[in-house]
């Protein structure tokens, strides 16, 4: 695998190797000690999947405090467009975003450290979305920003897509508003 940290530091694209023969292909998708020389030690306690459809846009998600997530996400059906949004105050890249396409053709994973707000677009008729997270989910720490804040600047092409989000995703707060990390 290979290992492309982003613009902002500790966020990564994983792009496999992956071997293609007449019976299909294969590709490691993990690989703790390879994982851990390239980016560090995260001990992942939990997958989750999601299948969503086109236009749905979930997020911009995280967990506050002791429950914070780092998190490894792929797509093994479909298309998303990922994002990662650095919500750490004291950070020089504060408010700042990654955004990646992730596909079941491309087959690129995107690490998300602790400190960060995640979301997605569903670009293709149906996603399944499949993470690891190195914290369970913590109901009481739950948190998150609005996909559409202004100030975030992050331009989701959704011409001619019409946007399917939670009631909750509609109501979270502006990053100006919203409780980050220090």
């Amino acid at each position: 695998m290979e290992y492309k940290e982003t613009a902002i530091k500790g966020v990564y694209v994983i792009e496999p190797r992956v071997f293609n023969d007449e019976r299909g292909y294969f590709f490691e998708a993990w690989k703790e000690a390879e994982f851990e020389a390239n980016i560090g030690p995260v001990h992942f306690v939990q997958d989750n999947e999601s299948m969503s459809s086109r236009g749905v846009l979930r997020g911009l998600h995280y967990q506050k405090g002791d429950a914070s997530q780092a998190k490894l996400v792929r797509v093994i059906k479909g298309c998303v467009l990922d994002v990662a949004v650095d919500i750490r105050r004291s950070s020089p890249t504060f408010g700042q975003h990654v955004m990646v396409e992730l596909s079941d053709e491309n087959k690129r994973q995107f690490f998300i450290p602790r400190g960060f707000a995640h979301g997605f677009l569903v670009m293709s008729d149906v996603a399944i979305f499949t993470y690891k997270v190195d914290n369970p989910y913590a109901p009481q720490a739950d948190a998150g920003i609005r996909w559409n804040d202004p100030d975030l600047a992050i331009e989701w092409p959704l011409e001619g897509m019409e946007v399917l989000t939670s009631e909750k995703d509609m109501k979270q707060p502006f990053l100006r508003d919203a409780e980050v990390f220090e």
